[in-house]
């Protein structure tokens, strides 16, 4: 089984893994209207991509936050050989969002492996929640977690 972290607001915890902030907000690897959910292949690294997001980081310390470990078997991740040539650039292109919609769009799998732009060498994973198999991962129990005070 692989495990992999998700931070969001506390407060949003019941609906962190639905896909419609994504769908709301499109990220790197999603379009405006195609829900996904972002994760990443360990704790320290999930802490990194909202840190990278936030504009204020005395709000962002200041914030009660939740971590939600994620498991899902190896065989419900689709790991692409190749990725559009511009996926590292910031802000995110048109690419990467085009690329992660026609992944949803065909159902392939219910997980995706991408790499990290905030650290290069590791993983993020893009769920889908409206796939079949999404049933079989398994979403853990919210835990507290906080950002250290020097990160502001």
């Amino acid at each position: 089984m692989i495990t992999a972290w998700r931070i969001c607001a506390a407060a949003r915890t019941a609906t962190a893994f639905d896909g419609h902030s994504a769908a709301k907000y499109p990220g790197r690897w999603n379009p405006s209207g195609v829900r996904a959910v972002y994760a990443a292949e360990n704790r320290s690294l999930a802490a990194l991509e909202v840190l990278v997001h936030a504009e204020d980081k005395e709000l962002l310390v200041a914030a009660r936050w939740s971590i939600i470990s994620v498991r899902f078997d190896p065989s419900l991740v689709s790991t692409p050989s190749r990725f559009p040539p511009n996926w590292q650039k910031v802000p995110a292109p048109e690419t990467t969002r085009k690329f992660g919609g026609d992944w949803v769009a065909k159902g392939a799998s219910a997980v995706l492996r991408v790499p990290s732009v905030v650290t290069l060498g590791e993983s993020c994973y893009i769920l889908n929640p409206l796939h079949p198999d999404f049933p079989k991962v398994e979403v853990g129990e919210a835990e507290p977690f906080s950002f250290d005070g020097r990160s502001a």
